[in-house]
């Protein structure tokens, strides 16, 4: 049955107002819950009409912002200025050494051995903002030479990622696509005395690099040609030959104790399948890839710091341009780490069973949990690029994200593990609340009371006979009774004691007896204890009553419910805490 014009344009004026003022990207659980609190005539008709939003929602995004604004005046005159304005402190980046105007190029290049986090967030926001300021390029390069620990689900995971957190790259390319060219690099280098095969042991190399003293497949150079045909051309096994790059041994800077450049492994790539045998490290893939891209600012973790000098060596030895390396401090939170070798562990035992469960740092998990990507990218911004090794506090994050989502989420009742409260005199009706104390455009509800509601177990637990609470946007109760049924389930008796609002009275959430669902709500809690000990209690589960209006809403939709916190829909009578 097709949509109605009236009711065409009411959802298209509904989105291009969400879509103006959230910078151009209008979100279909958003216009869905504002049309429902604006059309509640239409509630039952919702879900056929739910396609039909998010239909009008894509052809709206596909326009640009100024046509977005153009269309909506020409709707709704007048709207374009209801633009919502959320003003916060956002430290701006230094400026690039050597940077040229539309000249910058800068790169992101993850590897696709896991799904990315707030970390890479971090540095794919930097990297996009600079290559923005000086109207340049971004460069997204998957890091794909180690075949043993990636997935192409993971390249996806990473897509997925950054277009949710809107970086938008001008080039995507893998490592991998260049792996002849990297092999020729790697032969050149060896040609030219600046690297070596070294058919040493693990344990050998280990301990003279630990010494400062060179094996002796450094000192035998007449070997070099002989041993470099070998391992391109498949003689040797996984483990019996690497390609060492010819350091310093006696370096301070161990990293320049002739580390390793190439190495068998012996296992299917993602895209390139078993055709290729030969990989290069990251230390030489870096640099001649950053090269040859035209990459013209380096951006990457402190961690990194030390290999400069083998960045640097590695492409004077080959005369290939060197582009400016910088480096910025890691970003993660106190309990939340964001190392995969704390994070993958926690998925292959089956401890936590999925990348976007709302415990980790992932930005899947972030996004389930809800917080939205305006909130990271301002995050990120106000940390600045600086090297001190600090962990911000999470809460500041929250605090970004309650501003964002704040004005856009629906104010619900949720009573956590309910006890049961009987009105004397409460009387029959229909009491219309609205879904935010500030923003009418997201409409109202209607719900039906009588003499029977439930009320939170922490608010209970603090009612003595003759104390006067208030029933938010209902009215005054007086308790007069507090009983133990037979069942050992606490039951409050009241009766109504007027209207008046006071400042001294308590005011309670509560659900209408006759308006209820079961509902839980997921509440993450820290990861990590310390370092290395896993918190067993990191997620708590708060079982309660909703009432029922929530189950009209998508998984995905934001709401603060009240005196509790806000929440994302997860679907299944199940929400995600997403902060209080």
């Amino acid at each position: 049955m097709p949509i109605d014009p009236d009711t065409e344009k009411f959802i298209k004026i509904i989105a291009l107002k969400n879509s103006v003022e959230h910078g151009g990207k209008a979100q279909s659980d958003v216009v869905i819950a504002k049309f429902v609190g604006l059309k509640p005539e239409l509630r039952s008709q919702i879900k056929s009409l739910i396609s039909e939003i998010k239909t009008i929602v894509q052809q709206i995004n596909t326009l640009s912002l100024a046509d977005q604004k153009s269309l909506l005046e020409e709707l709704a005159p007048g709207k374009v200025a209801a633009k919502k304005q959320i003003a916060e402190h956002q430290q701006q980046l230094p400026p690039l050494e050597g940077a040229v105007q539309s000249k910058v190029v800068t790169r992101f290049p993850p590897e696709p051995n896991g799904y990315p986090h707030i970390g890479h967030a971090k540095a794919a926001i930097i990297d996009e903002e600079y290559a923005r300021m000086y109207g340049g390029k971004l460069i997204l390069r998957f890091d794909d030479t180690n075949p043993l620990n990636e997935k192409l689900e993971y390249y996806d995971a990473i897509a997925e990622g950054l277009k949710w957190l809107g970086v938008k790259p001008d080039i995507i390319k893998n490592t991998s696509d260049d792996i002849e060219l990297l092999h020729n690099y790697g032969r050149k280098l060896i040609e030219l005395g600046g690297a070596y095969v070294c058919t040493c042991s693990q344990d050998i190399i280990h301990d003279l690099r630990a010494r400062g003293i060179a094996c002796e497949c450094r000192r035998d150079p007449a070997t070099a040609l002989d041993r470099v045909g070998k391992l391109f051309g498949g003689s040797y096994k996984q483990n019996e030959a690497i390609v060492r790059f010819k350091g310093d041994m006696a370096d301070q800077n161990t990293a320049m104790r002739d580390p390793a450049l190439f190495r068998i492994i012996e296992s299917d790539h993602p895209k390139l399948a078993n055709r290729v045998r030969v990989w290069p490290t990251y230390d030489f893939a870096a640099p001649i890839e950053d090269s040859i891209d035209g990459v013209t600012h380096a951006l990457r973790t402190k961690e990194y710091e030390l290999r400069n000098a083998l960045y640097f060596a590695i492409l004077d030895r080959l005369s290939l341009r060197k582009p400016y390396l910088i480096e910025f401090s890691r970003l993660e939170f106190e309990g939340i780490p964001v190392s995969k070798r704390k994070i993958k562990p926690l998925i292959e035992n089956g401890t936590i069973r999925r990348w976007d469960d709302p415990r980790l740092p992932t930005l899947t998990a972030l996004k389930r949990r809800g917080f939205v990507p305006e909130a990271i990218r301002k995050f990120v911004l106000s940390l600045g690029l600086t090297l001190a090794e600090t962990k911000p506090p999470f809460e500041s994050l929250e605090a970004l994200n309650r501003k964002i989502i704040d004005p856009i989420s629906l104010r619900l009742f949720f009573v956590k593990n309910p006890v049961e409260m009987y009105v004397r005199g409460g009387p029959e009706m229909e009491v219309v609340l609205k879904n935010h104390p500030t923003d009418a455009n997201l409409g109202m509800r209607t719900v039906k009371v009588g003499d029977r509601f439930y009320i939170s177990e922490d608010d209970a637990a603090g009612l003595k006979v003759g104390n006067e609470i208030r029933l938010i946007e209902l009215y005054n109760v007086k308790v007069t009774s507090i009983d133990w049924k037979n069942d050992a389930r606490l039951t409050i008796t009241a009766e109504t004691s007027g209207n008046e609002i006071r400042q001294s009275t308590p005011k309670i959430q509560w659900i209408a007896k006759n308006d209820i669902i079961d509902y839980k709500v997921m509440i993450p809690k820290e990861l990590y204890m310390s370092e290395e000990e896993y918190n067993t209690h990191s997620l708590e589960i708060s079982q309660g009553f909703a009432e029922s209006f929530v189950s009209h809403l998508d998984p995905g939709a934001l709401v603060q419910f009240v005196r509790f916190g806000f929440c994302r829909i997860d679907g299944n009578q199940v929400a995600i805490m997403t902060h209080r």
